[in-house]
């Protein structure tokens, strides 16, 4: 697994104080991305919360998931939080170092008051003593909030005095590309009143003495609860591993409904993704569960299509100058103002969302404008089945015969690829196994590549035809 060590520097450590009138939670931002450019510790907000007591149950909550692995547990993972101000809201989001669980906590206006929020996304530190004071917060303490460093300590104050440096592997980043992409095919399945959604969230299991999954399972909407089900029916929605949707526990006193969102399926479908929103006091917090706890996002093959093609390349480089740090995105307008079709829209949305340039809201079916502070390009450099896709082009080794693709493997192996009504099918094992289910195989994906430069070739011919004409 390639991984690599990423600084991340704040000017001192978040901290929560007494002040005057109340009490000040101070978090420190990180180098991140701004309308105006890259800054070393932007500011976003600063303000009162309306419903500090929740607010705090909810960040930590987010820093409850980037702190945690679902799956080989003994191994490490601590990655600060990504905090995005977009204007009228702010979102805090992490990752699992697992890559199976995607946290998000949205503020909305109502739950902000007293201060404009900026544009920008920036690492956010949550540290040891921060947790334990917000865990003591009381519902009445009056909470101003600061997003980024006070103007005076900009000014004053000298390089960092707080360094971390925390393991970034690659695949924690195409965790984030897969999960916005897999939500953008989700819908509402099922929503439920406060009591009954924190009886049902109460009551389901937390794992093994050692925290061990206990694989998926299946819920359908029935009145106003859910109810298991032992396989999938229409309306139904997966329910991989409950015990990742620990981290909702903290927040379930002030829940005042749930939903929960995942994709179509039919009798007999495979375990699939699933996004569990717990609506709040002028804020919603939200999982979002991979198909299982032992296989990451990172490797689910969705966006490999896009990243596939030239054209979805251009596109993104168009559709990037229009995004404006909206908090969303919609997709009809993107289309009208950049004259591209609403399909290559969401295609170079999906690339776009490989570097970590936007995310998608379930809760407003809307993608959203964000700039991961990462070096988030390597995801498609170092992405093996696209990496391999490309070698096999580069050597030649796939052959077209009209719905029939061969190619011939680096070990001499010859695969055959079928276009069957648009979907690529393969003869290799890996095919066999998943059924398309985690995307494309590497032969799959590189006759899609020769197909997609031949017919570039033929219609740069016809234009210059028709010029000569």
């Amino acid at each position: 697994m390639t991984r690599s060590l990423q600084a991340v520097a704040y000017r001192r450590p978040s901290v929560l104080e007494s002040a005057a009138g109340g009490q000040l939670l101070g978090l420190e931002t990180s180098r991140g991305a701004t309308p105006t450019g890259v800054k070393d510790h932007p500011q976003f907000f600063a303000g009162f919360l309306t419903s500090p007591q929740v607010a705090s149950a909810a960040l930590l909550a987010v820093a409850d998931v980037a702190a945690a692995r679902y799956y080989q547990q003994q191994l490490r993972a601590s990655l600060d939080p990504v905090v995005t101000g977009n204007g009228d809201r702010l979102r805090f989001e992490s990752f699992s170092g697992c890559c199976g669980v995607y946290a998000r906590l949205d503020v909305l206006e109502p739950g902000l008051d007293g201060g404009e929020v900026g544009h920008g996304t920036t690492n956010v530190d949550v540290n040891n003593p921060l947790r334990e004071a917000l865990s003591r917060i009381g519902s009445d303490d009056p909470l101003h909030l600061r997003v980024g460093p006070e103007e005076l300590a900009v000014t004053t104050l000298d390089g960092p005095v707080v360094e971390k440096k925390v393991p970034l592997p690659d695949r924690w980043l195409r965790g984030f590309a897969e999960a916005q992409m897999i939500a953008a095919g989700f819908d509402l399945r099922a929503e439920l009143p406060a009591a009954d959604a924190v009886r049902f969230l109460r009551a389901l299991p937390r794992g093994g003495a050692r925290g061990a999954s206990t694989g998926p399972r299946w819920v359908v909407l029935s009145g106003n609860t859910l109810r298991p089900t032992t396989r999938a029916v229409p309306g139904a929605v997966c329910l991989p591993g409950p015990e990742r949707l620990i981290a909702l526990q903290r927040v379930l006193r002030h829940a005042t409904a749930l939903r929960v969102y995942g994709p179509a399926v039919t009798g007999g479908a495979a375990a699939t993704a699933s996004a569990w929103e717990v609506v709040l006091p002028g804020m919603r917090l939200t999982l979002t569960l991979s198909p299982d706890a032992s296989r990451g996002f990172s490797g689910e093959g969705g966006v490999l299509d896009a990243l596939a093609t030239d054209e979805a390349a251009e596109d993104a480089e168009l559709i990037s100058v229009l995004l404006a740090w909206e908090p969303r995105v919609d997709v009809a307008d993107l289309a009208s103002a950049s004259g591209l079709t609403p399909e290559r829209v969401r295609a170079a949305l999906i690339r776009l969302g490989t570097s970590g340039r936007v995310g998608y809201d379930t809760a407003e079916a809307a993608y959203f404008h964000r700039e991961l502070p990462y070096d988030a390009e390597r995801v498609e450099r170092h992405n093996p089945r696209l990496r391999s896709a490309r070698a096999l082009v580069a050597a030649g080794a796939v052959a077209l015969d009209g719905a029939l693709g061969t190619v011939t493997a680096e070990d001499g192996h010859v695969h055959r690829v079928r276009d069957e009504a648009g979907v690529l099918s393969c003869s290799c094992l890996w095919w066999a196994k998943y059924r398309g289910g985690r995307g494309p195989c590497k032969h799959a994906l590189a006759v899609r590549m020769v197909r997609r430069g031949d017919a570039a070739a033929e219609r740069d011919m016809a234009r210059v035809e028709a010029d000569a004409r």
